[in-house]
């Protein structure tokens, strides 16, 4: 770590005394020690034994040997920010101390509270704040988690057809067979602000009609109903209520939107098709 700050130093010093050159000289330098430093590693028999026999002892109870399978510098790096994640983790705890269940969302740019628990895996259910990316509604631990996953994230609206739009407003039908991870994580999001609800992961059978707003960020999910379930979602409440579109608008909207996707079935059905 002294040596890195001294390079870094140097490169400062020289900077401000305007010599390109010598920058240009001590960038290359840092370049081929890093390139030598992560010089790939042969994984040998012997560590492939070490690592069996340490994951057979402990499972999950410990972190996985890391020894032998990369370079020093990547290990050094990635302990490195490891020790920061959990720094950061610790922070967040103390302001939201842990209660067994999950108290706090962040959601996009917002903090929602919580209403009911969730099921969601032991580890994350725990958590006094869980963090979910608003576009594939992935859950994870922390803020820096959160972030990392923004930055390669391609999704900016529901993985499905987009049926329905009027203005800002668009409705994306979502096949729970052909999705299934993003409907469940769906389920397990609205099941933290609706007490009676029972489908979580058995979602192949279902249509999900998410309904969404969007900006120049992409479409932000107000809410979402199911094919057989009637469920407005109560992000429809906590997120959006101080913002120009009202509850009930939204609301009206969706049941408007409910109402012609019945007639739409009752039609087909009509026809024989």
């Amino acid at each position: 770590m002294k040596e890195k700050k001294k390079d870094r130093d140097q490169i400062d010093d020289a900077e401000k005394k305007g010599n390109k050159e010598k920058v240009r000289e001590l960038q290359k330098k840092k370049k081929d020690q890093i390139r030598a430093a992560r010089k790939k590693v042969e994984i040998t028999s012997e560590v492939i034994e070490k690592l069996n026999d340490h994951r057979q002892l402990y499972d999950k109870a410990r972190q996985p040997l890391l020894e032998g399978l990369t370079s020093n510098y990547d290990l050094e790096l990635f302990l490195a920010a490891q020790a920061r994640a959990s720094e950061v983790m610790e922070e967040e705890l103390k302001k939201y101390p842990p209660n067994g269940q999950i108290r706090v969302i962040e959601f996009g740019r917002y903090e929602l509270d919580t209403w009911y628990s969730s099921p969601y895996p032991e580890e994350y259910a725990r958590l006094a704040k869980l963090y979910i990316c608003e576009f594939c509604l992935k859950y994870m631990k922390s803020k820096t988690i959160l972030k990392r996953h923004a930055a390669k994230c391609v999704w900016q609206h529901p993985p499905g057809d987009e049926i329905y739009r009027h203005m800002a407003i668009s409705v994306f039908e979502v096949d729970g067979q052909k999705n299934k991870i993003y409907c469940q994580n769906l389920c397990l999001l609205a099941k933290l602000f609706l007490d009676h609800k029972t489908l979580y992961f058995d979602v192949e059978p279902f249509l999900f009609y998410v309904m969404t707003l969007a900006d120049s960020g992409g479409c932000h999910i107000v809410g979402y109903f199911s094919k057989v379930l009637y469920s407005v979602f109560c992000l429809t409440r906590s997120r959006y209520k101080v913002t120009n579109f009202s509850t009930d608008f939204l609301k009206l909207e969706f049941k408007a939107f409910s109402y012609l996707l019945q007639r739409v079935a009752l039609y087909i059905v009509d026809c024989g098709v």
